[in-house]
């Protein structure tokens, strides 16, 4: 039998299509309720979601793993706010690939070897952290819980982890640099228009942000049909609170990163169509933060951006919502690992939900991994301390699998520990 729960905080927030959308009133996302004839989330299909005991977890310490997050999130969100965060692109195949990926690995466990001690520790441009789990940039996390980014980041505080903020945030980023105590990360959309590309690099700099992630996919359109279909059974009327609208501009106006900024000559928010290695360089010469480019898959596209002096690379399809390529980025990490030969970080995102995956992609090589989903099912469940609870799991998970494979420590791990899975 599910456990009674009080209604979630977040059964106050609006109806969106996208997260873009939900930019438009940031002040107001709490303040309209859900009206009595919309359905729940539970209606929504749920690409990203695994078969779960039917009891609801009713505190974050229940929780065995971080997908019974899931099921939580998607009962105290509204359809259209669940649907955006859990839709891939059109049938959702690349997030199935996401996680299926991780199957076609397997860890050569070692016994005899010395685990009393672990040291799951990574450095980045310089900066020792205690896990390779880093919190990846997610839009309008107001949108899940009313804390958003802000509790986020105290989740990040409090367990130690390095946190990437969207440019499409719901705080900003001076907010959110206290609330976490130490500088953040910058995840850059460009927008069409150099001015406010430039404007919005100076304010993060100036901010104390050391790292700018510029993203690279999400090039035109994209068929996101579990949110289409989610945005059916969500009969609240979005304009009640997009008072600005659900299209560019209006989907950014408020939000903080665009504050007194001119949008006139901007005609969209991602990157531009006409984008190619230059912009990297351009980008490049107009700061002194390191530039890190979201979105790589390939060897190619890698060779390109090391050719215009970047510092690092994160291999990620965006969570399976860039383009139904049906490659997982597990698979893609490889061939950008080559190109790369241990000239600069790589990061890799994309379909983590388990320690084993953690470890798999550490020992091909990754430098560190990053998470989406599961934090953001953790905050719309039970706010900073869901995050956090994500967050323990996923370090318990990984100390677990890191004593029972032989590695004690993540320092001069090889590819020789994971083989592929014989076809």
């Amino acid at each position: 039998m599910e456990h009674a729960r009080e209604p979630s905080p977040i059964s106050t927030v609006r109806c969106g299509e996208s997260l873009a959308a939900l930019a438009g009133s940031a002040d107001n996302l709490f303040e309209t309720r859900l009206t009595r004839g919309a359905r729940s989330a539970s209606a929504v299909p749920t690409p990203d979601s695994l078969t779960q005991d039917p009891h609801l977890i009713a505190s974050p310490g229940e929780a065995l793993n971080v997908m019974e997050f899931e099921p939580v999130a998607r009962k105290n969100l509204p359809p259209a706010h669940y649907g955006y965060l859990a839709t891939g692109v059109d049938d959702d195949g690349t997030i199935r690939a996401n996680r299926e990926g991780f199957t076609k690995f397997q860890l050569r466990a070692r016994r005899l070897v010395d685990v009393s001690h672990l040291d799951a520790s990574v450095q980045l441009f310089g900066t020792t952290w205690e896990t390779p789990i880093v919190l990846a940039p997610t839009s309008g996390q107001k949108a899940f819980h009313p804390t958003g980014e802000l509790g986020v980041a105290r989740a990040a505080r409090a367990k130690r982890h390095l946190q990437l903020l969207s440019t499409l945030t719901s705080a900003p980023v001076e907010a959110v640099i206290e609330a976490r105590g130490e500088p953040v990360w910058y995840q850059l959309y460009p927008t069409s228009d150099w001015n406010v590309t430039r404007s919005i690099v100076r304010r993060v700099e100036a901010a104390g942000c050391p790292v700018l992630v510029l993203t690279v996919d999400l090039r035109g359109a994209t068929n996101r049909e579990t949110l289409s279909k989610s945005r059916r059974v969500d009969t609240r009327r979005c304009a009640d609170c997009h008072t600005d609208g659900i299209a560019f501009p209006g989907n950014v106006r408020k939000r903080p990163m665009f504050d007194s900024l001119d949008l006139a000559r901007a005609v969209g928010i991602f990157p531009p169509l006409s984008l190619t290695p230059d912009y990297l360089k351009r980008l490049k010469d107009t700061t002194s933060m390191k530039l890190v480019v979201k979105g790589i898959v390939t060897a190619e596209d890698t060779t390109a951006a090391l050719e215009q002096g970047v510092d690092g690379i994160i291999v990620s399809n965006h969570g399976g919502r860039a383009e139904d390529s049906g490659r997982s980025t597990i698979e893609s990490l490889g061939e950008v690992l080559e190109a790369v030969r241990g000239r600069v970080p790589v990061l890799v995102d994309g379909g983590f939900r388990r320690g084993t995956d953690i470890l798999k992609a550490m020992a091909l090589g990754a430098s560190a991994i990053c998470i989406g989903r599961p934090y953001l099912w953790g905050l719309a469940a039970f706010g900073q301390a869901g995050v956090e609870a994500v967050l323990e799991i996923l370090r318990r998970e990984l100390q677990i699998i890191m004593r029972q494979v032989g590695m004690p420590t993540l320092a001069g791990i090889t590819e020789k520990r994971v083989v592929d899975r014989p076809k």
